[in-house]
């Protein structure tokens, strides 16, 4: 399952058609011209990582990062996370929490769930722009990924 690729692929999840809209932008006026892939709720997510319904490798590139939004329909982010660190086959993929939230019993459930970041969604393009910016640069430019 884990493919090692010459390319990279940022996997977003998130339900908001605009957010994903967005993200694209963002990550590609910050530079990023590899793969980005979506996914809108947390069942689709898991789907995507296990290659099961409409997924399998040619369509769903095994993700170098994945963006995970908390708040979505069918299974939330913090279900999915779970699942994810809890399957030896998914918990090193790095993962980014990007929401809304500010809360601090979201921060520190996350993190009690083995988050690797946990940012809160900026409301204003040019400040998502830098935040994506600032992760695609430690994240895809600097860090070495499994």
């Amino acid at each position: 399952m884990h493919r090692r690729l010459t390319s990279m692929t940022i996997l977003i999840a998130d339900d908001d058609t605009d957010d994903r809209l967005f993200m694209d932008k963002a990550l590609r006026q910050s530079g990023y011209t590899q793969n980005i892939q979506f996914v809108e709720d947390g069942e689709e997510l898991m789907e995507y990582l296990r290659q099961e319904g409409r997924y399998n490798d040619q369509n769903a590139p095994w993700p170098n990062l994945l963006i995970l939004d908390l708040n979505m329909p069918r299974k939330n982010g913090f279900q999915a996370l779970n699942e994810i660190k809890d399957d030896p086959k998914l918990r090193r993929l790095p993962v980014v929490v990007m929401t809304t939230s500010s809360a601090d019993e979201d921060v520190l459930k996350t993190y009690n769930l083995g988050v690797n970041s946990f940012v809160t969604k900026p409301f204003n393009f040019n400040r998502l722009v830098e935040m994506v910016s600032a992760l695609k640069t430690y994240w895809i430019d600097t860090v070495k990924l499994p």
